[in-house]
């Protein structure tokens, strides 16, 4: 049985849900995050049904990596878990004939339990625990991480019960400003990076920074900063094209896939479309704010191959614009 601190960890995870609201996206990563201490799991990761594939959709840990990666459900473990619909674990990935082995070494797990992830009575994922250890969970955990999936798969009920919007978008999207979030973003990018190599023509990959967030907070309190960030995404979304994916990756953090640039040097003019459009005043219940962004941009696939590395490049960029700007002043 959980001990009487774990219980009470569960509840404390509870209640912090409930704060969330109908975010789902946001309610799995935080599931994900809280998994590690509370059954000493060294990843998490929930995966959801797309298709015929398993898609990491919010990530911890050694699985925080993954986030947005594809493997066929028939394949793995967690697609069996979902075939079956029952609670599945795997003592030492390197002997189970169940598991997909090279992604098991990919992430670094040797063991796992996978608890299903149940929708209208329909199983539409898994919430999955992991450890680099053989062999590291016992019946307790799983009975801890059965709680946490019974949270999960009511959270998904009430997120999409008085709104017509699918759970895919529940899943996939920014509770406060409807833009993909940190998953979905991923997920664009590794299909931007693949779609990149295969037809030989660039994409784009832009990190932005909003600027001053703290500051109005502090100020004028957080449901001011709140509209202002609504406002920001609002006006990011409106400078991109349909092909391209804008995300708010958290807190005052954005992104934007650009796919496809008609030439190398079309990201440059990107970046300054949304900078003109970010900077215009901002007029909110009759006090005027001050809009600013840091913007870093990555080219595809000249500045790297891989997502990590293409994040890497681009963020370093736009801190860059941020100290110089801070130099300025």
């Amino acid at each position: 049985m959980p001990t009487r601190e774990q219980l009470m960890q569960v509840i404390q995870i509870q209640t912090e849900i409930a704060k969330l609201g109908l975010d789902l996206g946001g309610v799995m990563q935080y599931v994900v995050e809280q998994t590690l201490p509370l059954i000493g799991a060294d990843g998490a990761a929930i995966e959801l049904v797309e298709d015929d594939e398993m898609v990491y959709r919010a990530a911890a840990g050694i699985a925080k990596s993954q986030l947005g990666l594809r493997l066929k459900i028939n394949e793995s473990l967690t697609g069996l878990c979902v075939m079956e619909g029952s609670t599945l674990s795997c003592d030492d990935s390197e002997s189970d004939p169940r598991v997909d082995r090279l992604a098991c070494r990919q992430v670094g797990l040797r063991s796992m339990i996978v608890m299903p992830l149940k929708h209208k009575e329909v199983t539409v994922g898994a919430l999955k625990a992991m450890s680099a250890q053989p062999g590291k969970f016992i019946p307790r955990d799983m009975a801890l991480l059965g709680m946490l999936s019974e949270v999960v798969a009511a959270a998904m009920y009430f997120s999409v019960k008085y709104d017509s919007d699918s759970l895919f978008i529940k899943a996939t999207h920014d509770g406060m400003t409807g833009l993909a979030n940190r998953a979905l973003f991923m997920d664009r990018l590794r299909n931007a990076v693949a779609r990149t190599h295969r037809e030989k023509s660039p994409s784009g990959l832009l990190m932005i920074d909003m600027d001053g967030l703290k500051q109005i907070n502090d100020t004028h309190g957080h449901r001011i900063g709140d509209a202002v960030i609504i406002e920001f995404s609002h006006r990011l979304k409106q400078t991109t094209r349909g092909t391209d994916t804008a995300a708010r990756l958290g807190g005052d953090e954005f992104g934007v896939i650009l796919t496809p640039l008609e030439s190398p040097h079309g990201i440059d003019s990107f970046v300054q479309r949304i900078d003109s459009a970010i900077k215009q005043p901002f007029v909110f219940e009759d006090k005027q704010f001050p809009l600013k962004a840091s913007i870093g941009s990555a080219l595809i696939p000249r500045d790297g191959g891989e997502p990590a590395q293409l994040l890497e490049v681009a963020d370093q960029r736009m801190y860059a614009v941020k100290h110089a700007r801070k130099r300025k002043h």
